[in-house]
């Protein structure tokens, strides 16, 4: 069976997170969502809501397959979760050119700590390759449309926190 961990914050999921997800389904068999409970971080969404968010958004307005894809948070290297997982592979997703100068120090600085580990970088489609989660909170907290850049119960979510 092949494994990745795919790690972020998803603070909170968006279209672009989905659509790595989708890509990443497509090679992998089983798909580890990690999200970070890094305490030196100032998240919009609490861990918890952010594992509600993202179990909300895949298993009940997308219908994924619950058997592929296992949702958790985490606090320590990727790489640890790629051993605990035995997964073969970390996926990033990539937005613009922008990302990809830290993106690709990450995966170097992974490789370094674990040489059987690949980094395998995913870009979203093209409609959804703008879409950021702090453009998404701004939009939320000015009281805009967000329908086309998160899932209904993501919107939900965001609109009882503002």
């Amino acid at each position: 069976m092949k494994v990745a961990v795919y790690p972020g914050t998803f603070d909170p999921m968006t279209y672009g997170h989905i659509d790595v997800i989708k890509k990443s389904l497509k090679i992998f068999d089983k798909l580890i969502v990690a999200t970070t409970d890094n305490n030196d971080k100032n998240y919009f969404f609490s861990v918890a809501e952010r594992i509600d968010i993202i179990k909300n958004s895949l298993f009940n307005d997308l219908n994924f397959d619950k058997k592929k894809i296992k949702i958790i948070s985490f606090n320590n290297l990727t790489i640890q979760l790629c051993k605990k997982y035995k997964a073969s592979a970390i996926v990033r997703g990539l937005r613009a050119v922008s990302d990809f100068e830290y993106e690709f120090q990450l995966a170097g600085m992974n490789k370094k700590l674990n040489s059987k580990i690949e980094t395998m970088f995913l870009m979203s489609d093209v409609e959804n390759q703008i879409i950021s989660s702090k453009f998404v909170k701004e939009i939320a907290n000015l009281g805009g449309n967000l329908d086309r850049f998160v899932t209904k119960s993501t919107v939900k979510m965001l609109k009882n926190k503002y």
